[in-house]
């Protein structure tokens, strides 16, 4: 090849290199936010290395202060004692001028890979965060900051729940369509209308919609006309309906369905049939809200009409998610609503039962006590009775009375708890002065077992009846708990256990096998640490409150958490459980059970990158908690 060629085709493949990791860098969302001119200089300033696995991070023969940006492989960042700190990959970059963790302490890094990183200048990246504010905020802001603004950039924040104007058709589309071939017998599709438990049929042949039956249209044209229940849905579906789009506004569909003077709307995109809507669905859109809700609780007549309504529960959670609603009014909705089936079912009970015979309250413990349940939450309650209480003339009537609520409560879906923590179970329905030496106990004379019911029971809440025996109760728990410092320990050893996964990154997850192999658990690796991390904070600066944020902002205003601290995992707490409401929502869009497990793919990277913050926040304030009671921690 001539040596002129040779030259051309080095320039094009420099050229092609150069454009390869403007496009890369482009892509992550610290860089995004530059502008194009700054973009090609700081491309132009790369200089590209390669370490081999083992290799030490960063290299010798590189300025300690430059900043760092993994294109592939992996790197781990170790303490002076040894452990893992964090873990690099794709993507992620660091500041070499602050190479240590959130203590302060000095990391020493390993590719545990082949790696292949960029390297830029202190001198270049100063340059352009002076050019660029938006660029250089991406490193003042704080964990929390960061965290917050990931939440309140939701990409559906506009289309607030319960607003038809903003609310799109698809959200309204909360099953897959129930269909029927034309051939299919009015008896057939009869049958399967109960069996679905709707009140219409997409009527359809080869993909696509041929038409729509509806209960009205078996009366009238069927059952009316003195047609046979063999006669085909072609003789009596409405051919060739009106349609709507699943990007179509709701209050375009209500309008739609007014003017025509129709109840039922296919939704079809393209060729494709993807559900109905109903104006049942667009009323029940308007008032689905968990005030709403609750009072139709109240008029239920029977545990199968309160099975119906809480159905309606999950689309509240839609709803909610659709307007970007924080995790405080997520949990709270969902709670109110269970509260309010709790208190349904216990009035079927007295009046089954009659009157008690002596007072007693209904509490929640575990999430639904501190007003953070979720659709996947289990049972969690107990029975505060009154010291009259006299186990041989009355221990039947209130073991009736708690396997009623308990029973109906699991009907409900409010499943029944795994550890059997409930008022069924006759150690969990006891006079107050018992509960007030469980307690005595629990701090006394601590071991494992009894900081995790202790755990528990602190988060106690009444549901039903008289609050005063719970306060007074819990006024003296809080008193003796504050200064027991062997408690406070194990309690401290309890939070330690669900750990975040400081090393999660590509593909890196929890669970290693069953149904939920290859994903990530939010709430036992990202909720619960913060639910914990909460009460120990919460329970050494003797506060009242019950819920994690509220725990959070009281430990902080009585001096036993930083500030800084309780910003961030109050942040953290919002973003993960922000994570899960998506997640879960989108389940339910797909006629899915909801859980708690998110597939590493469900995230983009600004997500990942997030998730990663929210995690070493957690980590960070673990570690504190860990050194803070380091000497008494529990083996």
């Amino acid at each position: 090849m001539p040596y002129g060629c040779q030259r051309v085709h080095v320039r094009l493949a420099v050229v092609a290199e150069l454009q390869d990791i403007r496009d890369f860098l482009r892509g992550q969302p610290l860089f995004s936010v530059l502008p194009e001119a700054a973009l090609d200089l700081l491309t132009r300033r790369i200089v590209i290395r390669y370490l081999r696995r083992g290799a030490s991070f960063p290299p010798d023969d590189v300025e300690a202060s430059s900043f760092y940006v993994l294109r592939k492989g992996a790197v781990e960042l170790r303490d002076a004692g040894g452990a893992l700190r964090e873990k690099l990959a794709e993507g992620d970059s660091l500041d070499g001028a602050g190479l240590a963790d959130t203590e302060g302490r000095s990391l020493a890094g390993v590719a545990v890979e082949d790696t292949l990183f960029y390297v830029l200048g202190a001198a270049d990246l100063e340059a352009a965060r002076r050019e660029c504010p938006e660029f250089d905020a991406g490193f003042e802001q704080s964990v929390a900051e960061r965290l917050r603004r990931a939440r309140e950039a939701a990409p559906d924040v506009s289309r607030a729940g319960g607003n038809l104007l903003r609310l799109q058709v698809s959200d309204l589309v909360t099953r897959p369509p129930v269909c029927g071939p034309p051939e299919m017998t009015v008896r057939e599709a009869a049958a399967l209308m109960t069996r679905e438990r709707v009140s219409s049929l997409l009527v359809v042949s080869d993909g696509g919609l041929q038409g729509v039956v509806t209960d009205r249209d078996l009366r009238s044209r069927c059952v009316a006309a003195g047609l046979d229940g063999a006669a085909p849905l072609r003789e009596v579906m409405t051919p060739r309906p009106h349609t709507v789009g699943p990007a179509a506004s709701a209050f375009e569909a209500l309008l739609t369905m007014s003017r025509l003077r129709i109840h039922h709307l296919p939704v079809v995109e393209g060729e494709r049939v993807r559900g109905m809507i109903s104006t049942h669905d667009l009323l029940r859109a308007q008032s689905s809200n968990p005030l709403y809700l609750a009072d139709l609780v109240g008029r239920c007549a029977t545990v199968e009409d309160l099975r119906e309504t809480v159905r309606g529960s999950r689309e509240l959670h839609v709803q909610l998610v659709a307007a970007n609603a924080s995790a405080r009014q997520l949990g709270q909705a969902t709670t109110l609503v269970c509260d309010a089936v709790t208190r349904r079912l216990i009035e079927f009970a007295l009046a089954r039962l009659g009157a008690p015979p002596v007072p007693f309250a209904w509490v929640a413990t575990g999430s639904q006590g501190r007003g953070e349940l979720t659709l996947h939450s289990d049972q969690d309650n107990a029975l505060l009775l009154d010291d009259s209480f006299d186990p041989a003339g009355h221990g039947e009537y209130f073991a009736a009375l708690a396997s009623d609520v308990n029973q109906g409560l699991d009907a409900c879906g409010y499943v029944r708890c795994p550890g059997d923590v409930m008022a069924s179970n006759p150690r969990w329905r006891q006079p107050v002065a018992e509960w007030r030496r469980y307690f005595l106990d629990w701090i006394t004379h601590t071991d494992h077992k009894s900081a995790t019911l202790a755990a528990n029971f602190l988060d106690m809440r009444t549901v039903w009846g008289s609050d005063g025996p719970r306060q007074q109760l819990m006024s003296d728990v809080r008193r003796r708990a504050a200064g027991e410092g062997i408690f406070i320990a194990y309690l401290a050893g309890h939070a330690l256990g669900n750990q975040p996964p400081i090393g999660f990154f590509r593909n890196f997850v929890l669970v290693r096998s069953g149904d939920h192999e290859g994903k990530l658990n939010l709430k036992t690796h990202g909720l619960l640490p913060i639910v914990d991390l909460a009460r120990v904070y919460a329970v050494a600066a003797g506060a009242e409150s019950v819920a994690t944020l509220a725990r959070l902002q009281e430990a902080a205003g009585r001096g036993r958490l930083t500030e800084e601290g309780s910003d961030n995992l109050q942040a953290a707490f919002e973003f993960i459980w922000m994570l899960r409401a998506r997640h879960q929502a989108d389940q339910l869009r797909r006629n899915l059970e909801a859980d708690n497990f998110v597939a590493p793919d469900e995230l983009n990277s600004l997500e990942r990158k997030h998730l990663k913050d929210a995690f070493a926040a957690i980590a960070t304030m673990q570690r504190a908690l860990s050194t803070a009671h380091g000497d008494r921690l529990p083996a």
